[in-house]
C-alpha cells in the first residue's frame, strides 16, 4: 500500500520557507522529518528581511520533542515498508478485530480516523467479494457542522457513492462538556452479508488464537 503525499504539509512548508522559517523550525513546527522539508522546499526562493507574523517559534525543548517524533515517524515507515498481501490480510483483521462489530449478520466498521478507514475497505474489497451495490455508510456528525462537505469527504475515502449514505445522526453539541468535534465527524461503514461476516469473524477468531513468536 502506497504512502499518501503530505500535500498540506507540503504546501505550509513551502508558504513558510518563503516567508524567511529555517527548515529546522519547519520540520519542528510542522512535525516532518528535516530531510522531507529540504526536498519540498528547495526551489522556494526565501523572503529576506524580518519574518511576517505566525506561529510562536517553539523552544528548545519542543524542538527535541517534535524531531524525535518525525524522527521515530520515519523509523516507523522504513519498518513497516510496503505491505504484502498477507501483510494486509493481518493488518486488517487485526483492525477488525479491535475496531469492527462482532455480532450481528453484517460487517459494520466505525470510526472517525480516514487512514483506518481506507485500510478497512482496501481489507474488504481485496479479500472478500463484495457487491458494490449493497455498501452503506452512515454518519455521525455534531449540528453546526458541514454535513454535504463531510459527505463528500468519506464518500472520497471509501469509493463509497452519496446516494449509499444512510441518514446522518446530527448530535448536539454540550456547551457542558470540552471534547473535540471531528470536523468531518464519525463514520460507519455497514455490508449486510450474513456470510462476508462469518468470514470475518472466522479470521478474527484464527488471529486471536494463533500463538505469537517467541521474541
Amino acid at each position: 500500500m502506497g504512502y499518501r503525499g503530505k500535500l498540506a504539509e507540503r504546501a505550509e512548508a513551502r508558504r513558510l520557507r518563503a516567508l524567511g522559517w529555517t527548515m529546522p523550525d519547519i520540520a519542528v513546527h510542522l512535525r516532518v522529518s528535516r530531510s522531507s522539508v529540504s526536498l519540498w522546499t528547495r526551489h522556494v526562493p526565501v523572503q529576506l528581511g524580518p519574518r511576517r507574523l505566525g506561529p510562536r517559534r517553539p523552544n528548545a525543548l519542543e524542538r527535541r520533542k517534535a524531531a524525535e517524533i518525525a524522527d521515530l515517524l520515519e523509523a516507523g515507515r522504513a519498518r513497516i515498508g510496503a505491505l504484502s498481501e498477507r501483510d494486509l490480510l493481518i493488518a486488517g483483521t487485526a483492525l477488525y478485530a479491535g475496531e469492527g462489530s462482532k455480532t450481528g449478520q453484517r460487517v459494520v466498521f466505525t470510526n472517525s480516523d480516514p487512514a483506518m478507514m481506507v485500510l478497512f475497505c482496501a481489507w474488504l474489497r481485496r479479500f472478500f467479494e463484495i457487491d458494490e451495490r449493497r455498501l452503506r455508510m452512515s454518519l455521525y456528525l455534531h449540528q453546526g457542522l458541514d454535513l454535504s462537505a463531510a459527505e463528500e469527504f468519506w464518500s472520497k475515502v471509501t469509493g463509497i457513492p452519496v446516494s449509499q449514505f444512510s441518514a446522518p445522526y446530527r448530535a448536539v453539541p454540550d456547551a457542558g462538556i470540552r471534547h473535540n468535534k471531528h470536523q468531518h465527524g464519525c463514520a460507519s461503514v455497514r455490508y449486510a452479508c450474513a456470510r462476508t461476516h462469518r468470514g470475518v469473524i472466522g479470521l478474527v477468531k484464527a488471529l486471536l488464537a494463533s500463538e505469537p513468536i517467541p521474541g
